[in-house]
């Protein structure tokens, strides 16, 4: 899709479309190192609470600012909703599930605009300021660093299984709207120069993308790796999502591995407002392997 339109196109620009970075950044002054940071996410409900929906999609948006190592300093709504279809009373219960989030990050959540739209869809846009010479990039990852995350994964089974049968896990709904702030202040502190959030792509592909990017592969110990309580037996009971498969399929070509299909599945699950992937170690984060020197493929299990 944005095939021929990466590329930096201005000396200002500091990360763009290049390596799939969560968020691009631009210089504000050409002698200052600081940059502006400029991100969106915005998606369908992932839970039938209107409230914790809000709160969700808002720790989701703010996560790319953190994930580069960022803070975010305004943020503003998008919302798409059926007005024929549902009260605004649910929308509002959205919004205001937005702001409590923006409210305990400290950020302003200021106007936004919304549309008529045949389904209900929110999120923000959010603007964050960095210093350019301590950026989290998907592209610095080193041979012989050890991997980290911050979050367990599963979030994307047991959504699956929320909407199927109705069943409430607030495990998971606490773990999507934590926020990435102190794990992100953590890394900087600990001289990290390589992260990302693990978001849509699973943990397979968020780590294959940063290691494509930095020119080495990832060894992973599947054992180590956490998951939310109930997401293997999810699992097992068939609540697999379409993006959790789809994940797979993409990285497959380039994995290594002999692990069973489930154990795969697990790993490539679809996360929403998930941890940080880090190339490094911090306090309370679980290291699950390490980067090697670039072979043919990019993640070993």
């Amino acid at each position: 899709m944005v095939a021929g339109l990466t590329g930096k196109t201005d000396p200002a620009l500091v990360v763009g479309l290049d390596h799939g970075d969560d968020a691009a950044a631009v210089l504000i002054d050409p002698s200052s190192p600081t940059v502006a940071i400029s991100t969106t996410d915005f998606f369908t409900p992932v839970v039938d609470d209107p409230y914790d929906w809000g709160r969700i999609a808002a720790a989701n948006a703010l996560s790319d600012i953190y994930a580069m190592g960022g803070t975010p300093i305004l943020a503003i709504n998008l919302l798409g909703w059926p007005r024929d279809i549902l009260p605004t009373d649910i929308a509002t219960e959205v919004l205001r599930g937005g702001f409590a989030v923006c409210n305990r990050a400290g950020t302003p959540l200021a106007g936004g605009h919304s549309i008529d739209n045949p389904e209900p869809i929110y999120g923000l846009a959010v603007t964050g300021i960095g210093d350019s010479n301590q950026l989290l990039r998907n592209d610095a990852a080193k041979a012989g660093l050890p991997i980290s995350i911050t979050k367990p994964l599963g979030v994307g089974i047991l959504n699956n299984r929320h909407k199927t049968t109705g069943e409430v896990f607030p495990h998971a709904i606490n773990t999507m709207v934590q926020l990435n702030d102190a794990a992100s202040r953590a890394a900087l502190t600990a001289g990290i120069t390589a992260a990302t959030d693990i978001t849509g792509f699973g943990l397979l592909g968020h780590l294959h993308k940063m290691a494509r990017a930095s020119g080495v592969s990832a060894r992973i110990d599947p054992s180590a790796v956490p998951y939310l309580e109930g997401a293997r037996q999810s699992l097992a009971d068939g609540f697999i999502p379409g993006g959790s498969r789809r994940n797979l399929d993409w990285v497959r070509p380039h994995l290594r591995t002999g692990l069973p299909e489930e154990e795969l599945l697990l790993l490539a699950d679809a996360q929403t407002s998930g941890g940080l992937l880090l190339a490094g170690e911090i306090p309370g984060a679980t290291v699950i392997g390490e980067f090697i020197p670039r072979t043919s493929s990019t993640i070993h299990t």
